[in-house]
């Protein structure tokens, strides 16, 4: 018995040693995981976008991502930062009226673009072509705000010099691996790309504006031109708002090359998570409800809200 008890013991010591030295290895191992796989492994299941990100709204900290380093083209959500350069370096001037060219309406038609349908002549102020822009993600409020706010003698070197100070506030934000080549998210060059989690950094940025909490949590809005007799009616192009409780906005984008994205935010019981989706094939929504659903711990209920007739998807 002693005999048998000894060479158990011996048997005993080399298992605990091997054990110890495999829960060592896979600590390393675990250690060595990029942080994006990690979190994506702990978090909402059967997101179907290529990239994906949750961020605290209030403290910033990251919640789960799945590629949120990773650089994307992301469409209309590139006119969040159109939005955040005339909020932030010109918050005094959203009473200012903007005259509507007709070079705004050539360049939707001409491109296929996303459109206010703003009309040549009409005068807007700043504070409308924020919700032209928002709303129905119109690329002529883009091209009007560019235009307006950008520096030099021609509408090029205008809209150019805009894109330029788009480029800088995404520094000043700290958006490392973003970069704007237009307006409004139609890319000539394919160089206007974002990271999930650059992209949730500059919503929960914007939002801390009132003004564009205002704008972007609307489902709807009537403005009228201030030179003459005529309304616009905007929808939102945004189906989570009003679908999901407590989500406050934030923008659609979807094009070929970018595939169908979302930047959205929710807020529960006095805390707000932003949230991001680059190229998601056909569930952006559904995907961002489970997102919501991880980040709150709670189950919601969603009916996806129906864009009335007339209103189109971005």
């Amino acid at each position: 018995m002693q005999r048998y008890g000894g060479r158990h013991g011996g048997y005993d010591a080399r298992r605990r040693r091997w054990g110890a030295a495999l829960t060592a290895s896979v600590a390393a191992v675990a250690l060595a995981l990029p942080a994006a796989t990690a979190e994506a492994a702990g978090g909402p299941a059967g997101i179907g976008a290529k990239g994906a990100y949750l961020l605290d709204g209030g403290t910033g900290r990251p919640l789960w991502s799945k590629e949120g380093d990773t650089r994307r083209q992301m469409a209309s959500t590139t006119k969040i930062m159109t939005a955040v350069v005339v909020l932030d370096e010109h918050a005094g001037e959203l009473g200012r009226e903007v005259p509507v060219k007709q070079a705004y309406r050539d360049y939707v038609a001409r491109t296929g673009a996303s459109t206010a349908d703003l009309r040549t002549g009409d005068e807007l102020t700043v504070r409308q072509l924020l919700y032209a822009l928002m709303l129905p993600s119109g690329c002529d409020a883009a091209y009007a705000l560019a235009d307006t706010f950008g520096s030099g003698d021609t509408e090029e070197e205008r809209t150019r010099s805009f894109v330029a100070a788009m480029n800088a506030k995404a520094r000043e934000l700290g958006m490392r691996d973003t970069h704007y080549d237009s307006f409004d998210g139609i890319s000539g060059t394919g160089a206007n790309y974002g990271t999930p989690h650059d992209i949730a950094l500059l919503a929960r940025h914007a939002l801390r504006n009132a003004a564009f909490g205002s704008v972007v949590r609307s489902l709807n809005t009537q403005q009228k031109a201030t030179n003459v007799n005529r309304l616009y009616t905007w929808y939102n192009t945004n189906k989570l708002l009003g679908s999901y409780r407590g989500v406050v906005g934030v923008k659609t984008g979807t094009t070929q090359a970018a595939g169908p994205c979302l930047v959205f935010a929710a807020t529960e019981k006095g805390r707000t998570v932003v949230g991001v989706i680059l190229n998601d094939a056909a569930a952006r929504y559904p995907d961002a409800a489970k997102m919501l659903d991880y980040a709150f711990g709670a189950k919601t209920r969603m009916t996806l809200r129906k864009l009335p007739k007339g209103a189109h998807e971005d």
